[in-house]
């Protein structure tokens, strides 16, 4: 009878285990090298098309490069900018860059973290509430300029992050 019992007791303490393990996990997406390579392009056209020499890098949700474009003559320390301001973007789960406009002649606060930059040109890339990796842009003549790239990249990937 006691075997019985135990047997019972595990069998019921499954039964109350199960059920929490019974409930499904959350969905997310994962950021492909296609759209990863999209958005790096699009960011790159955007830049392009304005005359920008820049440099555009797309990292996973580990900040691991995924796709990394450099525009002849952009400049060598734009590729650390870049890879600097997607950190930022990614860690932080929002865009790089101040929270406010600064009034002119300020200096951007210095960045909190090791290889992070905390200028515009930084951007998540986000499905529904998951940061699934990021852009980071980086050479043109004002972070605001990048961002505007950074941006244009997420946007034309808009439809497959919802």
């Amino acid at each position: 009878m006691k075997s019985v019992r135990v047997v019972s007791i595990i069998v019921g303490a499954l039964g109350l285990s199960t059920s929490a393990f019974g409930q499904s996990l959350p969905s997310t997406k994962l950021l492909t090298f296609d759209a990863a390579k999209t958005i790096a392009q699009e960011a790159m056209a955007k830049c392009q098309a304005e005359g920008y020499k820049v440099t555009v890098m797309v990292v996973d949700p580990m900040n691991v490069p995924i796709v990394l474009l450099r525009d002849e003559g952009a400049t060598p320390s734009s590729m650390e900018f870049a890879k600097m301001k997607a950190t930022t973007a990614l860690l932080f789960r929002k865009p790089s860059g101040p929270a406010q406009p600064l009034p002119p002649g300020t200096p951007p606060p210095p960045a909190q973290f090791p290889g992070t930059h905390n200028a515009p040109g930084g951007v998540p890339i986000k499905a529904g509430e998951y940061t699934i990796g990021a852009v980071g842009v980086a050479g043109a003549p004002g972070g605001d300029k990048d961002a505007v790239c950074a941006n244009a990249g997420v946007a034309k990937i808009a439809d497959l992050l919802r």
